[in-house]
């Protein structure tokens, strides 16, 4: 456990009266996102601002008021914040406004709420000084103060949200939702920020693992937060909101993974039974078995071509998840060669439903229809593979300029 303040320490107000540093001697930029917190913001910035004099660090805090209409920003002006007003509303949308106002080499962000002990600074800034690119605080290896995170949080949300967030990513980060965390200035700039949310979270593990960041965890702990009303945060949309944005930011997780799985089973199904002798109207894997397994294909490769399109788009518009396996790929699957493997599985399809279609036209019957039904769902898939490559090929198209003639 980290040696921590005492209560009576963490809970004093400071008032400080002198100005902000100079800009050149910032070392450390603590950012403080803030609405209507006029009672807590002040205590917040107040120990900030004394740890920092009293371990000899070079820093500010920053606060950023997202609209409040209470005296917030008095209060934290008085206690010896530079405050910065930003009125486009969201937690992210304030956090990235104050990463990009920061003067410090490092930053540490946390809530202006008093459920972060500020008096704590000192080890996140040892660990940025030693190499470390990101420190996350962990409660959960930590202690949790009673009264600090309700049970569906604790025990729920949390450690639900950072098992799916690791099964993804592999982050290996145990507390991936703390709102306490130090990033060197130039690690933030790598990691291209975009959400306007609470998923913000999210994005900063999930960027800070593509990135090849060097993350590091401390255990901290989080207190009873000092309000009189709800906090901004909301449970289920909020928790929505973190899974939604891994999801989008995982394509093979989302789209290919299941997508694989439909593929193989479809494609297998209607073979297997021809195979054991099944396929007939009257029999259990008849005709509507087998149309159900091309379905389950087609709907199967489609999954996986999303995947690979969102992949690409991605890899193309965002430095953070460019991926070489997307630029083997893009460019390994050329338009001609989209055409060869297309074109291998339409005459696949005319082989195998020319003779079904031939003994149709003669004797008005379809005696095996899983051979048909496999034919047709060969064909699509041609079709589709065929479209697909001049489909990569446009959206990639710089890399045709790229070739030699």
């Amino acid at each position: 456990m980290p040696v921590l303040a005492s209560e009576e320490t963490a809970r004093m107000e400071v008032s400080i009266d002198t100005p902000p540093p100079a800009v050149d001697a910032v070392e450390l930029t603590v950012v403080m996102p803030c609405l209507n917190e006029e009672r807590t913001v002040g205590t917040c910035v107040a120990k900030a601002v004394q740890t920092m004099r009293k371990l000899g660090i070079r820093g500010e805090v920053l606060v950023v008021d997202n609209g409040s209409t209470d005296g917030s920003i008095e209060v934290a002006t008085a206690a010896g914040a530079r405050v910065v007003r930003h009125h486009l509303k969201g937690y992210g949308n304030a956090l990235r406004r104050g990463f990009a106002e920061a003067r410090g080499q490092f930053v540490l962000m946390g809530d202006s709420d008093d459920s972060y002990d500020f008096t704590d600074l000192g080890r996140f800034v040892d660990r940025l000084r030693t190499g470390a690119d990101v420190v996350m605080g962990n409660r959960l290896a930590g202690e949790i103060k009673p009264g600090a995170m309700p049970w569906l949080h604790r025990w729920v949300g949390n450690p639900g949200l950072t098992f799916a967030l690791n099964l993804m990513f592999r982050s290996g980060v145990g507390d991936t939702h703390c709102g306490m965390r130090g990033f060197r200035k130039d690690a933030l700039e790598k990691m291209n920020l975009k959400m306007p949310g609470m998923e913000l979270a999210s994005e900063l593990v999930i960027k800070g693992r593509l990135a090849n960041l060097k993350v590091t965890e401390i255990p901290i702990t989080l207190h009873k937060d000092g309000r009189d009303r709800r906090p901004h945060l909301r449970s289920f949309r909020d928790g929505w909101r973190h899974l939604r944005f891994m999801l989008m930011c995982a394509p093979w997780f989302l789209f290919v993974l299941p997508g694989v799985l439909l593929l193989v089973a479809g494609l297998l199904a209607t073979p297997a039974a021809l195979a054991a002798g099944y396929g007939v109207a009257d029999q259990h894997f008849g005709p509507n078995f087998l149309f159900g397994a091309s379905v389950a294909a087609l709907t199967g490769f489609h999954l996986i071509v999303f995947g690979i399109l969102a992949k690409l788009h991605a890899n193309l518009v965002d430095p953070v998840f460019k991926d070489p396996r997307m630029d083997w790929l893009a460019g390994f699957f050329r338009v001609e060669r989209g055409a060869l493997y297309g074109g291998t599985m339409l005459v696949m399809a005319a082989v195998l439903g020319g003779t079904v279609l031939a003994t149709w036209l003669r004797t008005d019957t379809v005696p095996n229809p899983g051979v048909w039904v496999f034919a047709g769902t060969l064909f699509m898939l041609g079709v589709e593979t065929v479209f697909l490559s001049f489909l990569v090929g446009i959206i990639d198209l710089s890399r045709e300029s790229r070739r030699q003639g």
